[in-house]
């Protein structure tokens, strides 16, 4: 895999940004994609120093961007002694290969890059053998990139190796890794599966949303523990289950992976086991940066999510959060008709707090306290007595 990033005693890495603005977005929309990507480059540890955009119909199948733009790249790279270059979307094997030598430096994708934060920030054994397995499987097509330096992929007579015969010495270590790490994943989700259900008869309440919302803080102001809760990208990485206690009600309340645009398929297939927190949870809470200026195409990214994890229509209440930093510049709608219009919809209960500020915090228990109960009576009503 790519190296990590994450060495604070190293000085920060210097990376470009590159992005392709197609027919069916704007160069706002662009604009805003890329300033997520320089904070997951944060996040992981490096600093953007240029943003570079183009715009085609499609991404060139070749080098993602023009052959001219890629000079244009390649100039600044070798003048301002870039360390790395990261792309907004999933690059194929050949496309990596390709830019990686015509730009002579480190090439990532917004895939790698992900997984290279996830890599840093896992701690538990669950957590690690899924970006393990995440990244075995994004590196099995892309072993043929690490071996150009032999110059013996081109065929022929004269031109068969030991660089061939490498690569699939590798394919089959890669294979069997992955293999392992499936058994081992599956070990560890029967266990996790084995703790879920000895919880008791208790609500289970699960926190969901974009990442960077504020989840972790809101676990820490509900569940009076210390969650680990920073301003970056993907704070929170382990599952963390807590017992919360609103006046005489019980539940147990969950805080999980944050989600985001262009999350990588095969990523969300390693964590599946971790967010099954989120399936088997008997309501959500669906965290709200509303301070964000996209923080509905951000609902509309977690809404995505949930419906691919079949969880979309389960008990959900609207938590929109850091109400204090809301500004109705960044906006086209002022916060009283943002709150009328959501406050004013069908089945789908909505709050609105600022959990760094403790505002209507009384109130967003309150809420939560009516859901759980009524949630808890109809799925234990024999146990009625806790209320």
């Amino acid at each position: 895999m790519a190296k990590k990033l994450y060495d604070t005693a190293k000085k920060k890495e210097r990376v470009v940004l590159v992005g392709v603005i197609t027919p069916d977005e704007t160069e706002e929309q662009e604009k805003e994609y890329l300033e997520e990507l320089a904070f997951l480059v944060e996040t992981a540890g490096g600093i953007t120093i240029k943003q570079f955009t183009q715009k085609l119909q499609r991404p060139d199948v070749r080098t993602y961007v023009g052959k001219g733009k890629l000079e244009d790249i390649l100039a600044f790279v070798k003048v301002e002694e870039i360390d790395l270059v990261v792309f907004d979307d999933e690059l194929t094997p050949s496309q990596l290969r390709n830019i990686e030598r015509e730009l002579q430096c480190l090439v990532l994708d917004r895939s790698n890059l992900i997984l290279d934060i996830f890599a840093g920030r896992a701690q538990t054994a669950q957590a690690k053998t899924q970006v393990e397995l995440a990244q075995s499987r994004y590196l099995l097509p892309r072993l043929t990139r690490l071996w150009t330096h032999l110059e013996r992929q081109k065929g022929g007579i004269g031109m068969r190796g030991p660089g061939e015969s490498q690569i699939e010495t590798d394919r089959r270590i890669i294979l069997n890794k992955i293999s392992i790490l499936e058994d081992r994943l599956e070990l560890i989700d029967k266990q996790s599966e084995t703790q879920r259900r000895n919880r008791g008869d208790l609500i289970r309440v699960a926190l969901v949303g974009y990442t960077n919302v504020g989840k972790s803080t809101i676990m820490n102001m509900l569940s009076k523990s210390e969650v680990f809760a920073e301003n970056k990208l993907f704070a929170t990485l382990d599952t963390t289950v807590r017992k919360v206690v609103i006046e005489n009600v019980p539940f147990l309340l969950s805080d999980t992976v944050g989600f985001i645009r262009k999350l990588p398929h095969h990523l969300i297939e390693c964590f599946k086991s971790t967010l099954a927190e989120v399936k088997e949870a008997d309501m959500l809470l669906h965290v709200v940066d509303m301070s964000h200026p996209s923080f509905e195409d951000q609902i509309n990214t977690v809404n995505e999510t949930l419906k691919d994890l079949e969880s979309l229509d389960k008990p959900t209440i609207m938590v929109f959060n850091k109400i204090d930093a809301y500004t109705n510049e960044d906006q086209p709608m002022s916060f009283d008709d943002y709150k009328r219009s959501w406050m004013n919809k069908v089945n789908t209960p909505a709050i609105f707090i600022s959990a760094l500020k403790s505002e209507n915090i009384q109130e967003f228990r309150a809420l939560i306290y009516d859901k759980v109960k009524e949630l808890h009576q109809e799925k234990y009503p024999n146990n009625s007595f806790l209320y």
